[in-house]
C-alpha cells in the first residue's frame, strides 16, 4: 500500500478512480488530497487537511470494496502522515457503525464538544479524535 500525493498520482488513475466513485469530491482531492495505491491501483482517497496548528481532520476517506479489509492498516498509516506533519491531533467524522468501531479500536476518542467540533456542526454521525504522539 502506498499513499501519493493525487497531484503526483498518474492522472489516468486518478480519472478512473473517480469515474467509479462519483460520491468523491473531485475538486478538493485533488487539490489537497492522497490516493491509495494496492497493486499498482487506486483503491482509495482521502484528504488530511490541516485545520490549525498541529491540528488536523481526516476528510473524505474513501476505500473500495477490494480494499475495505486494508482500512486498519489504512488508518495506521493516514496516523503514520500525521506524525510526520507534525500534527498533535487528528479528527475524523465517522457516518458508519463499523467505522466507529475501528476507531474505537484504534484508539480515537469520541468528541461530542471541542472547539474543533463545535466549529464544525454535523447532523448525524460521530466524531473522533486522536492524539498524536
Amino acid at each position: 500500500m502506498k499513499l501519493i500525493s493525487t497531484r503526483h498520482a498518474p492522472k489516468r488513475q486518478v480519472e478512473l478512480f473517480l469515474a467509479n466513485n462519483q460520491d468523491v469530491d473531485k475538486q478538493a482531492l485533488l487539490q489537497n488530497g492522497y490516493v491509495v495505491v494496492v497493486n499498482e491501483n487506486i483503491e482509495g482517497c482521502f484528504i488530511l487537511e490541516q485545520e490549525s496548528e498541529g491540528v488536523y481532520w481526516l476528510k473524505q476517506l474513501h476505500v473500495t470494496k477490494q480494499a475495505a479489509p486494508s482500512l486498519p492498516i489504512l488508518l495506521e498509516a493516514i496516523l503514520a502522515l500525521a506524525k510526520e506533519r507534525n500534527a498533535r491531533s487528528v479528527y475524523v467524522h465517522s457516518h458508519q457503525p463499523m467505522v466507529d468501531v475501528l476507531l474505537e479500536a484504534l484508539q480515537f476518542h469520541p468528541q461530542k464538544q471541542s472547539t474543533f467540533v463545535d466549529k464544525h456542526p454535523r447532523d448525524h454521525g460521530n466524531w473522533w479524535t486522536y492524539s498524536v504522539s
